[in-house]
């Protein structure tokens, strides 16, 4: 049983606006909710967000980590990946 006076006033019928618009009503403790974005109007859940791949990034890891079984491991600039010291003197 919970205790008395302790608990902020429950409003199961809240309100939630964005851009002056009902969206919808969720419970919480505030009788009125302003919101900028939802999902209703987020790029991500409306499907109209785009990947953006600056300079290669996304195919490059896609090398990086890709299970095939040829190495794609990439080196610093300028470093050479072959071993240039000669022995035998």
């Amino acid at each position: 049983m919970p205790k008395e006076n302790i608990h902020p006033q429950w409003y199961p019928e809240a309100k939630v606006y964005c851009n002056g618009e009902v969206v919808m009503t969720v419970g919480s403790t505030q009788p009125e909710l302003h919101v900028d974005i939802w999902s209703g109007n987020h790029p991500f859940f409306t499907g109209t967000q785009k990947i953006i791949d600056a300079e290669g990034r996304v195919e490059r890891f896609r090398r990086k980590y890709s299970r095939s079984g040829a190495k794609a491991k990439t080196s610093p600039k300028g470093a050479s990946t072959k071993n240039t010291k000669k022995s035998g003197k």
